[in-house]
């Protein structure tokens, strides 16, 4: 009955209706009907899915003068609602209307024109969700109370621990506390703490704080430890469905510090000029089976999360670091994906099968990369394994050409490289390096996804896939201005190609344009995410794609496995598999893509900290970056090592400056000067905090 009533006020177009109208015009004449209709329109109405008017009369939120969405409060305390509906803009919420709502919160807010000259402007009018139970944060004494100081400064209230409630934590200490009550009014919050981190200035306190604060456990449940403990070591005898591949040249080629080696590959030029390409991949559903503790424990992670000083794993180190790891010389369970492919790219047929692998050697990419270079030390040492690096080499230059030739966007992301003292302070943040082994490791990674994905595609089987949608018009175009104005024209501004953006990312290259556009055509891309139907990875240019070579990390791929193993390699009741995963897979689909989005938000958040840690006793000292985002209050500058401030706007007192929305400009009124996207720039170190991650720059002397 619920979807039936949402479908009828769809094509209603807006026009409200009573309950008893809604009643008579679907037909409902019964009592229990009514009673039941009553029922599910309060529930809709709970929900936000519909509104009433002053007449108690419903329409669908979007035909009315509502929204829903995520509350973001601001320091100085107003805040934006990011709505849910696709094509709506952020709402600004004044500090007077926010109605006890708190940051995160999911609330709904009654929509009006704004007097402060916002596009949209709200009040809310009621708080669906609260994002927040527990707070992260320091205990401190004020008088004779006890209070909290929350990590989370976008919370402005006072927060009161009783002092029956501390539970052994003191002053400065760093701890986890349940709220027992909001604020409302004139009242205090109430809190109660559940876990003593750490004395705040002890090492890795700060970033336990982080980790809690976005609700990630890191410990695992004794039982999930107990069950990836009881595994054999690979019994070689029983082989069973598996092919026996330990004699192939398999290598693995990871980082430096990885210790969960998901993939391994092999590389081989043949005679007819094609190539072979081998990809293992780890056979971590071997192990974690379908409703075991294990499976449940990694469907609720999601995904692992790589931290500055330490991982949280999907699973167990028993497997992720050990039994699953394709680690030299242990043999090891794996899905094999053969693949024989032509000069062009073409790839002409491939297999995959249940395998026992035996790798024969552990690689870094820094290793690799010196031996492309010519340095003849890594040379003479790695000697047996020249032949297939060079053939890799050959074979990923092919394969990204290929990529590029039906469109797919090369973007160069900086990523930081962020070291810490003993005390877990940060010493250092420099550009990771990116060479030529990372790029065709990549290569090898995204074939394998596209040929299993295309695989099972054709079948019509239910399949996990991952997605990359259009970006909307209305980002784009405002990119293709800002690229414009800065002179690199674009073409198609009304029907863009995948090849106009190439030659966009290929004109900004070693430009001081780069970064900035770069940053602005990402953010106008819509957000990667899995899904239950295969709808194109609009970046990669690919009909179909999905997330095969990393299930020790990632819960998608290991449904991949198992969906595969299911349906191709035992030979069970397809159909009944079919029929189970059909209803499953939107649920896991949705629920992947929320965990992979948490794990990005912490790892960001960490990395932030741990930057503005870095800069802390560089105040006052002077920087050369480049303008990479322009907005109403400011600009943000990049540093050469991805650090990243902001110059408010309040700071450029030598004018008064308006902002052009329209092509991401500053415009002093009297002076003309414009700060723009991609300017070089010289900035001081006006103030950091290294609890939100922020810092702030002032224009350098002279600029």
């Amino acid at each position: 009955m619920r979807e039936k009533i949402l479908t009828f006020l769809r094509k209603q177009n807006g026009k409200k209706y009573s309950i008893r109208a809604l009643s008579e015009a679907l037909g409902f004449t019964s009592a229990e009907d009514y009673k039941t209709l009553a029922k599910i329109v309060n529930e809709l109405e709970e929900e936000a899915r519909i509104v009433p008017n002053k007449k108690n009369e419903y329409t669908l939120i979007e035909y009315s003068d509502y929204a829903k969405g995520v509350l973001q409060v601001k320091k100085k305390g107003f805040g934006f609602l990011l709505a849910e509906e696709a094509d709506e803009d952020d709402i600004y919420i004044a500090k007077e209307n926010m109605n006890n709502a708190m940051h995160n919160d999911r609330v709904l807010v009654r929509v009006r024109r704004s007097p402060k000259g916002f596009k949209k402007e709200g009040v809310i009018e009621r708080i669906l969700e609260r994002n927040y139970t527990h707070l992260v944060g320091t205990i401190a004494k004020k008088g004779e109370e006890y209070r909290l100081l929350p990590d989370e400064r976008s919370l402005k209230m006072e927060i009161l621990v009783p002092k029956t409630h501390l539970n052994d934590a003191k002053v400065d200490d760093k701890v986890r506390a349940r709220i027992l009550s909001y604020a409302f009014e004139d009242k205090r919050m109430v809190c109660k703490v559940e876990r003593i981190v750490g004395e705040k200035t002890a090492p890795g306190v700060d970033i336990t704080s982080k980790v809690l604060k976005h609700g990630i456990e890191e410990e695992f449940p004794r039982s999930v430890l107990a069950e990836a403990k009881s595994f054999p070591e690979i019994d070689t005898e029983d082989k069973g469905r598996r092919k026996d591949f330990r004699s192939r040249p398999v290598v693995t080629i990871d980082g430096a510090d990885a210790k969960d080696f998901d993939d391994a590959v092999e590389v081989e030029k043949l005679d007819d000029a094609t190539f072979f390409l081998g990809v293992h991949i780890a056979d971590v559903s071997h192990y974690v089976q379908e409703g075991s503790e294990l499976d449940q424990e990694a469907f609720k992670r999601g995904t692992s999360i790589y931290l500055v000083d330490r991982v949280i794993p999907m699973l167990p180190k028993n497997l992720s670091n050990n039994l699953c790891s394709l680690m030299p010389g242990r043999d090891r369970y794996a899905l094999s994906l053969f693949m024989r492919i032509d000069t062009k790219g073409k790839i002409i047929d491939h297999e995959i099968h249940e395998s026992i692998i035996r790798s024969k050697a552990r690689l870094t990419y820094k290793e690799v990369n010196r031996i492309l270079a010519g340095d003849e030390e890594t040379k003479k040492k790695r000697e047996n394994l020249l032949p297939m690096i060079e053939a890799m080499e050959e074979l990923a230059r092919i394969l990204r050409e290929q990529r590029t030739k039906k469109g797919s966007l090369h973007f160069e992301t900086d990523e930081a490289e962020i070291t810490l003292d003993d005390a877990g302070k940060a010493i250092g943040v420099t550009l990771q390096e990116r060479g030529e082994s990372e790029r065709f490791i990549e290569e090898f990674m995204l074939v394998a996804n596209k040929v299993v994905a295309r695989h099972v595609y054709w079948t019509e089987l239910p399949f996990l896939y991952r997605v990359h949608e259009e970006p909307k018009e209305e980002k784009l175009e405002q990119l293709l201005t800002v690229a414009n104005a800065l002179g690199f024209g674009v073409k198609g501004k009304k029907a863009i190609t995948h090849k106009e953006l190439q030659k966009l990312l290929q004109k900004v290259e070693d430009t001081a344009g780069e970064k900035g556009i770069n940053m602005m055509m990402l953010r106008s891309m819509q957000k990667a995410v899995y899904h239950e139907k295969s709808l194109g990875h609009f970046g990669l240019a690919f009909d179909h794609y999905t997330h095969f070579t990393s299930p020790i990390r990632r819960y998608p791929d290991l449904i991949v496995h198992r969906l595969l193993r299911e349906y191709f390699l035992h030979g069970r009741d397809t159909l009944k598999t079919a029929k189970r995963y059909e209803k499953r897979l939107p649920m896991i689909a949705e629920y992947a893509s929320v965990r992979e989005r948490k794990a990005i938000d912490l790892e960001r958040d960490v990395a932030d900290m741990k930057k503005a840690e870095y800069m802390e006793d560089k105040i006052g000292e002077t920087f050369e970056g480049h303008i990479n985002g322009v907005v109403g209050h400011g600009i943000y500058v990049s540093l050469a090592n991805t650090i990243e401030g902001l110059i408010h706007i309040s700071e450029l007192a030598d004018d008064y400056y308006v902002f052009d929305e329209e092509h991401l400009l500053l415009v002093g009124r009297r002076k003309k000067k414009v700060y723009r996207m991609g300017e070089a720039i010289r900035v001081q170190v006006r103030s950091v905090s290294i609890v939100e991650g922020e810092i702030d720059f002032v224009l350098a002397g002279g600029d």
